[in-house]
This record gives C-alpha cells, structure tokens and sequence, in this order.
C-alpha cells in the first residue's frame, strides 16, 4: 500500500472502468452500477486511513464482483443464483489483477457507458443524472445535492433509467447510428457543464463541482476520440466559458454581468487551452455548433476590455451559428450582437422574432430589458427586468435582475 492524494479524483477516473469490466463479465447493468458505487465508498472510507492499493483498479473490481455476488445472490433462489454466478464469474473473478498484468478493462469502457446513459429510451433529465453516477463515480445524494432535489426523489429518477437500460447490450452502437449517439453523449455533458456553470435554481449562481465534472468526462471523450471537431470544441467552450468564473460573482455571491467584470481575475491558463483547442477544432473538419460557440468565446476573451470586443466578427459568427444550427437561445444571442453592432432598436427587432418560442422565459425578458435599457426606454426597461426576475428560479440572478429595476427608479 502507498499514500497518494487525489483519492476522489482516482476514484472518479477508474469508476467508469470498473463498471465497464463488470458488465462485460456479469451483465446486470443496474445491480453492477451498485455494487461499484459500493465499492467507491468502500475505497473512500480506507484508502485515506491505510493508503491507497498498489493497484487500485483491481481492488475496486475485486470489492464490487463480491458485492456484485452478493447482490446476484438476492435476487433469486440461493442455488439458482449460485449456479449463475458460477456459470458467469471466471476463475480468476476475485482475485485482484497484479500491476502490469494485461486483463484491464477496455479503454473504451467509458464511451460505451457514455453512450448507454445518454440512451434515447432515457430523458434529458435521466440522461444526465445516469451519466453523473455510472460515469462520473458521483453518489446519488451528491447528485440531488447538485439538482436541488431530494435524495430519494433522485434515487427513483435513477432506478428508473437503469430499469430502462438493464437488458440493452454492453456495446458501442453501430456505425449507422454512432453519429446520432455521439451527439447525444456531448448534448448531455454540455447541459452537466450550463448547470453547473449557470445553476437554473437555488441560492448559487455556479455549481463548481458539476462544471467541473462536465469538464472532466468531455476530456475523457477527448482523449478516446481525439480527432472529433465536434468533442475538442465542446472541451473549448467549456473552457472559455469556465474561465470567467473567478469574475462573476461579486463579495457576496451576486452576478456581474460579462461586461462589468474584472477581466484580471480570468483563468488565463483555462482561456488559453481553450482558445488552442478552438484553432484545432476549426481546422479539423466540418464545423458544428460547438466550434461556433467556442469561436464566439474565445472573442470574448481575447478582448482585454469590454469595448475592445470584436462585435461584427461575433455576429458573423452568429450568422453561421443560426444558419446551420438554428435554436433560440443561439438567435438570442444573436440578438445581442445585432444590438452591439447596428444598435439597440436592431437588437429589438431580433428579440421580437422570438417571442413565440421563447415566451415567458426570462433570459428573453433580460435581453429585452438591457436593450430597452440602452434605447432609453426606462419604463419598457424597468417592466422587462421586473417580469425577467419574476420568472427565473436562480436567486442570484433574481437579485441582479431586481437591483437593475430598482436602478431605474432611483
């Protein structure tokens, strides 16, 4: 045994292929997901008191396939579960692989999980609470904790999807239809990333351990899948856009909007990864929507202060964006450049394209109120930002929404 740091982040690393290894030998996606989350615990409690294995993979799939067996063992008649488990266990089940031995889990046992938890059978929702317990090694009550819910409410949530996905083979899809899972996989690590970075609900702003969890596994994809444009921009974005964290939120937890921040405070080394990663991704084949997005904020960040934005290249880029890849958080974003480049009534005109779709939401409304704000429309501004604070569920945006009302009053 040895003493190591970093014992989460070991264990979050191997989670993915200790659960890999168990499907493959057992099956029972839903009881081995348990007993691997057993054996994380397990590790949790006396790796940092007696120190961490030789080999900690081995002693993780050593622990989970007894706890697996036991599990197994429950389910039905004590023979019967003995015959199958014998029938399925190799000799060698329980009994930790020495260091260097070659019988690991495969490699791609975390993007065949990815691509199980993001199964369409399964909701956004379960998608994502799945993916951040089969995959990212998190608990369920950390899960809840990050979603605002209560353990047990998440507990069901999770079952459910592991019912849905128990009897789908342990594999990754076809080439027919890899494309389409693909896209779902990252669709899902980018909605981890936007909760963690602008939580919809609660007393924060920034989750910090869901953002850094999306950012974790995208690199894991990255790392199997080097040369998708589409993986290496989703990284960048998230990169880009993590590394203003240290500037928005003031001394007591409000919101500072990207053009009143302190732009020393940004994590330069973060930017400038991710502003590597952007010129890689533009450059290695077609361009989709997280290249875009990447390549609009790096433009950001690249401006030393606010006036120093290249507002006519982001519209540009914009334009591509909801050309290709027309959505209507994109066009309101759109909507912002067309403000900051032909002025506030332009912008006006954008937001009031989207009024069907987007009605009721209050990122709208906040766009509407800034840019009525600029036009000099004080009245239309201050009923803007009262429905926008009215409507969204984060307190700390509530709280800059209604201090920007309340400064229009004054």
């Amino acid at each position: 045994m040895n003493r190591a740091p970093g014992t989460e982040d070991l264990l979050r690393r191997h989670a993915p292929q200790v659960l890999g290894a168990l499907v493959r030998r057992y099956g029972h996606f839903d009881l081995a997901e348990d007993a691997v989350q057993e054996a994380l615990l397990s590790a949790a409690e006396q790796w940092p008191v007696g120190g961490v294995p030789d080999n900690p993979r081995g002693w993780l799939i050593r622990v989970a396939s007894r706890r697996l067996t036991d599990l197994l063992r429950a389910e039905e008649a004590r023979r019967r579960r003995e015959e199958t488990a014998a029938r399925l266990a190799p000799t060698d089940a329980f009994r930790a692989p020495p260091p260097g031995e070659s019988r690991a889990p495969s490699e791609d046992d975390t993007l065949t999980l990815l691509f199980l938890c993001s199964h369409p059978a399964l909701s956004p929702a379960a998608q994502v609470a799945l993916t951040l317990r089969a995959v990212g090694g998190l608990t369920t009550a950390e899960i809840a904790r990050a979603h605002l819910v209560p353990e047990a409410t998440m507990a069901q949530r999770i079952s459910r999807a592991k019912q849905k996905i128990a009897g789908l083979p342990f594999r990754q899809p076809g080439p027919l239809d890899r494309d389409a899972r693909l896209a779902v996989v990252l669709q899902v690590l980018y909605l981890i990333f936007n909760e963690g970075y602008t939580a919809t609900s609660g007393a924060a702003l920034h989750r910090a351990d869901l953002a850094r969890e999306a950012i974790r596994l995208t690199r894991e994809v990255r790392r199997l899948l080097p040369r998708e444009g589409a993986v290496t921009g989703l990284l960048a974005l998230m990169l880009l856009t993590e590394g203003r964290t240290p500037a928005r939120t003031g001394p007591h937890g409000e919101l500072v909007p990207l053009d009143e921040q302190d732009r020393a405070l940004w994590d330069r080394d973060a930017i400038a990864e991710g502003t590597a990663l952007v010129e890689e991704a533009l450059t290695g084949g077609p361009i989709g929507a997280y290249q875009l997005q990447a390549a609009i904020a790096a433009l950001h960040d690249e401006a030393t202060r606010p006036e120093d934005t290249d507002w006519p290249q982001i519209l540009a880029l914009y334009d591509l964006l909801v050309d290709g890849f027309p959505e209507p958080m994109a066009e309101l974003g759109r909507a912002v450049a067309v403000a900051m480049v032909h002025g506030p009534r332009a912008g006006l005109g954008e937001v009031a394209r989207l009024e069907d779709r987007l009605q009721g939401h209050h990122r709208l409304d906040a766009v509407r109120a800034h840019l009525l704000e600029r036009a000099g429309d004080r009245e239309g501004a201050l009923a803007a930002y009262q429905s926008a604070a009215r409507h969204t569920l984060s307190l700390p945006e509530a709280r800059y929404l209604q201090m920007r009302a309340a400064r229009l009053t004054s």
